[in-house]
């Protein structure tokens, strides 16, 4: 519970490289994640040219934390894997989570950014990264060593929990 209550939304990063040992325990984590009919639609890109990083704020105008982060991972989904219509998003979601989670644990700071369904960012992100007509961006995940602290969140709120029946 420790690392879910701590783990927050970190877009300020030192200028230290991330180690790639560590960027293979975040992928690993990201391909530990639950997936229906465990069809595991995921595919990872991971960036660390500043040039792509900054042509991403350019498609993506909530990415600017792109700009300090020392590596990105692009978690998208192929839908040529699909076993079940449109659980790729649910698969890739939860891969990105995982992501979050494993960062926090190791250190770091990072943030998710919405990608699908945005069309303007989808086609953005596809054209600019070269992907195939089957691979759909679906997450940016920024990652750094973090340069702000901000405060565990308990965000547990008993009046939406319901119990049996609405």
């Amino acid at each position: 519970m420790s690392i879910i209550l701590k783990r927050r939304s970190i877009r300020k990063y030192k200028d230290i490289k991330v180690a790639n040992e560590i960027v293979d325990e975040l992928l690993k984590a990201g391909m530990a994640a639950p997936s229906a009919g465990n069809e595991q639609p995921w595919e990872f890109m991971v960036l660390r040219d500043k040039d792509t990083m900054k042509k991403i704020t350019e498609v993506h105008a909530y990415s600017k934390m792109l700009l300090s982060a020392d590596v990105a991972i692009i978690v998208c989904g192929d839908i040529n894997k699909e076993k079940v219509k449109g659980f790729w998003v649910q698969d890739c979601s939860a891969a990105t989570e995982n992501i979050l989670l494993a960062a926090e644990e190791k250190g770091l700071g990072a943030v998710w950014l919405g990608v699908y369904p945005m069309e303007d960012r989808v086609s953005g992100i596809r054209k600019l990264l070269n992907l195939p007509s089957n691979i759909m961006p679906l997450s940016i995940i920024s990652i750094g060593y973090p340069d702000e602290n901000k405060e565990a969140s308990n965000r547990y709120n008993t009046s939406r929990v319901h119990y049996d029946k609405w």
